[in-house]
């Protein structure tokens, strides 16, 4: 197991950075604002045309830039050339989050689900990100809904820490999958295989068995996504860390 750095639990974590007017989701503006709060930074990883690992969270362009098409119809030098509506920039690539953060506040990176199933066809956007990630000095931690691209990024990344991103994997959680698929991601496969160090876990399903089994493993529990203090307060019985948006927490 590669154990979460302290600074993942000593500060509220924001989720797909510190968004808000002028500040698009996952964007250099998010996370400049959130660096200068001292929180700790989520961002999420799609992948290019071109094998770029970018910095957005859709894997359609139509809501955060406007644009058609899935952002893996798009080189990077396309993508960077779109405006995220709300702002006046483009979608940034990994490697250049990773040098405006310069190990100043913990990042956690999830890596979206490429394979469409959650599945074992996983690989590019691995490959990408641990390439970007390179020598990188500073508290950093990936994290994914696919087992699978964790494992890969435990192999390619063997001393970053690495977790899972869960839930109670209803049908709303992942629509596009059957119950079986569903009821094993439940169970949390391979976590131990992978060496991973944490859970993020939704907060709306804090108590579930899997996750107090987890815990009792002493992996860390963080959860997502927290939108009023109320909520933080709740989750934080179990959680030792949230990532939040739509308040300063």
């Amino acid at each position: 197991m590669v154990p979460l750095p302290a600074a993942f639990l000593d500060r509220p974590i924001a989720h797909r950075a510190l968004h808000g007017p002028g500040r698009p989701e996952n964007s250099r503006a998010a996370i400049r604002a959130a660096m200068d709060a001292g929180y700790g930074i989520e961002i999420d990883l799609q992948l290019s045309k071109d094998g770029q690992a970018m910095v957005f969270h859709d894997y359609a362009l139509t809501r955060l830039t406007g644009a058609s098409g899935a952002i893996q119809q798009r080189s990077a030098a396309d993508l960077a050339g779109l405006t995220l509506l709300g702002g006046d920039e483009g979608v940034p690539r990994f490697a250049e989050v990773l040098e405006i953060v310069g190990g100043a506040v913990p990042l956690l990176v999830e890596l979206k689900d490429q394979d469409g199933r959650m599945g074992p066809n996983v690989g590019r956007l691995e490959r990408a990100a641990a390439e970007a990630a390179q020598g990188y000095r500073g508290p950093l931690a990936f994290m994914s809904f696919n087992p699978h691209s964790a494992a890969e990024m435990a192999r390619l990344c063997p001393d970053v820490p690495r977790g899972l991103t869960t839930c109670a994997c209803t049908p709303e959680d992942h629509p596009t999958l059957g119950a079986g698929a569903r009821a094993e991601l439940r169970e949390m496969p391979g976590i131990e295989e992978m060496g991973a160090g944490f859970i993020s876990h939704d907060h709306h399903d804090l108590n579930s068995p899997q996750v107090a089994r987890q815990k009792g493993r002493g992996l860390n529990v963080l959860c997502w996504t927290i939108r009023s203090p109320e909520e933080e307060a709740q989750a934080r019985q179990v959680a030792e860390n949230v990532t939040f948006e739509g308040y300063m927490a």
